[in-house]
């Protein structure tokens, strides 16, 4: 198995977050973020990126979502695996087997079952033990405009790279949805949201999000954490 080089840690410690917020969040005037982030996020991007520049190979549409879109858009937190919606179909199995199978455990069965069920399954970085969750799109319009909506950023530099990530709307809607679905029990998914809103505040598109979140059906939720 292939390890994961020693210079992509070094530059994704400084540079997922840092070189946005100097080269481009400054000058275009947008949301201030935290830089004490930064070294959360280093073992699960470069693990991430793995999986990612394999999709891009592939040609799979896909957008990086949970924790890691909250930790972009709001505060960070440990984390133990990342997750991608990525619009994988079963003549992309044999493949994405074959292109990761030397650095982490796939499932073939999991995988074509989650295609099929529109469900998710996960792969394991076989030197790190660190988990990137896959979810196939629901049949819905809101799984297929998240990836289309997705939003290129840069995470390192020389030579630069960028990926796709959930805007800060599609990260809180996501989230509320999983809250619902998940008995409204998850300390964790509320407080990512909560952290959103707190970062991006004014630049959340409002009309966008209680336009979703009624077909969701989670705009109730919504409400409540907007008048908090």
């Amino acid at each position: 198995m292939s390890a994961i080089p020693r210079l992509i840690r070094q530059k994704f410690n400084v540079g997922w977050l840092t070189f946005y917020w100097e080269q481009n969040w400054q000058k275009k005037h947008t949301a201030p973020f935290q830089l004490q982030r930064i070294l959360m996020l280093s073992e699960p991007i470069a693990v991430t990126l793995l999986v990612i520049d394999v999709f891009e190979q592939m040609g799979v549409d896909y957008v990086i979502g949970g924790s890691l879109a909250s930790a972009r858009h709001g505060l960070a937190r440990a984390t133990m695996d990342s997750d991608l919606v990525a619009d994988l179909k079963f003549e992309h199995v044999r493949d994405l087997i074959r292109q990761l199978g030397d650095d982490f455990y796939v499932d073939e069965s999991a995988v074509k079952n989650a295609i099929e069920r529109h469900s998710s399954f996960n792969l394991i970085h076989l030197e790190t033990v660190f988990k990137v969750d896959i979810f196939i799109p629901k049949p819905r319009p809101f799984d297929r405009n998240q990836i289309k909506r997705g939003i290129r950023q840069i995470v390192a530099t020389d030579p630069e790279r960028t990926v796709k990530i959930a805007t800060a709307e599609d990260t809180i809607l996501a989230k509320l949805d999983w809250y619902r679905l998940g008995g409204e029990v998850s300390e964790r998914q509320w407080r990512d949201v909560l952290g959103i809103i707190a970062v991006q505040g004014e630049w959340l598109d409002e009309a966008y999000l209680r336009q979703e979140a009624s077909i969701l059906g989670v705009a109730d939720l919504l409400e409540r954490i907007l008048n908090r």
